[in-house]
């Protein structure tokens, strides 16, 4: 019977560096789910939840370093682990692609975290300035100036929608789309007599954190129409990287698609001519 010999890299030892990395950025990984658990659920405050998401990015960041160095240390001793070096890079970029597109955001855009349409008499929040609450959340008061200046510099489009429909038909159109994006209302209020203002509040989350961002909607007459301003402000940081602006942009366009689908308002027919009486 013939001898079977074990084949040659069968006879290499396991980098340890390499076996360290992909250990190092599975533990990255399950650190990062758990920390965004905790931020959108609310299990902790945010800011303590985030250093535990900050430092699910330092270890991925450590398991790149041990990565490299097994891949010099299996370049030279011919050990085996290229396959576990691959494994752990490939969790490490996808845990740091987001967090580094963040950080490109954070130094390209403005610090602000209050978007509106009407820098001079934003959207006031009412039922929600009540819900901004605890340590570090940001105040429901407008931020000023500096921010409105900031914004019109970097989104001059960011304007007043004004619509040739009725307050009560644009409130309705802009109810409905919020409600299409399954933000959580808590105030809604019709136009009334004798000014016709509509108000509407509302809660939205980012997409990956789940950070809470609060959004007031004003509806008013204008002329024949109507005008509507948009607020969309952050909770927490100064800097809310984009997510405001794009956030009142896509409503921005929502509602003006949605009104140019919507059936013009009906004018009240004309009084017929009274017959003379002879």
């Amino acid at each position: 019977m013939a001898r079977r010999f074990p084949a040659p890299y069968q006879m290499e030892s396991m980098s340890a560096l390499a076996l360290w990395a992909r250990r190092l950025a599975v533990f990255a990984a399950i650190a990062t789910l758990a920390s965004i658990g905790i931020v959108r659920f609310g299990f902790l405050e945010v800011r303590p939840a985030m250093a535990t998401f900050f430092a699910a990015l330092g270890i991925a960041g450590f398991s790149i370093l041990l990565a490299f160095a097994g891949f010099v240390a299996i370049w030279q001793s011919g050990a085996r682990g290229l396959g576990a070096i691959f494994v752990a890079l490939l969790i490490d970029a996808l845990i740091l692609a987001y967090p580094v597109y963040l950080a490109v955001q954070y130094h390209r855009l403005p610090p602000i975290h209050d978007i509106t349409t009407d820098s001079i008499d934003p959207p006031k929040f009412e039922t929600l300035a009540r819900l901004r609450v605890g340590s570090g959340t940001n105040t429901a008061v407008y931020a000023g100036l500096y921010s409105a200046e900031q914004q019109r510099e970097t989104w001059p489009d960011i304007e007043t929608v004004q619509l040739d429909l009725p307050p009560q038909r644009a409130y309705d159109i802009v109810l409905q789309i919020i409600t299409k994006q399954k933000w959580r209302i808590v105030d809604a209020r019709a136009p009334q007599p004798p000014r016709f203002e509509g108000k509407i509040e509302a809660v939205a989350r980012t997409l990956i954190m789940g950070f809470r961002e609060d959004v007031a909607v004003r509806v008013l007459p204008d002329a024949d129409g109507s005008r509507i301003d948009l607020r969309s402000s952050s909770r927490h940081f100064e800097s809310d990287l984009g997510s405001n602006a794009a956030r009142i942009t896509k409503l921005i366009k929502a509602i003006n698609d949605a009104a140019d689908v919507a059936p013009a308002p009906k004018k009240p027919a004309a009084p017929a001519p009274k017959k003379n009486s002879k």
